[in-house]
């Protein structure tokens, strides 16, 4: 199922992922942001368990921010897992 999301505190705008029935990612793509970054991200997380996405991404920082692309992604995939029950 494809979600959307609006990411906080980065350069991208805007996250959709798709979440396969078994919580594995089957597509990422972002709107704005370091666009060869976030593809490499994509090709990266793709074929992944979510939650392991999750674990790998979370709590990653972009220079001084509190927070980056990744990081943005691995909440918007926790709340993902959390509202589908997983």
């Amino acid at each position: 199922m494809m979600y959307s999301f609006r990411p906080q505190g980065v350069c991208a705008r805007e996250m959709h992922v798709d979440v396969n029935d078994q919580g594995v990612i089957e597509n990422l793509e972002v709107v704005g942001g370091c666009s060869g970054n976030l593809q490499g991200i994509g090709a990266l997380v793709k074929g992944m368990p979510a939650q392991e996405a999750v674990t790998r991404l979370k709590g990653i920082h972009c220079g001084m921010k509190p927070t980056s692309c990744p990081d943005q992604l691995a909440r918007g995939l926790e709340k993902i897992l959390a509202d589908s029950g997983r």
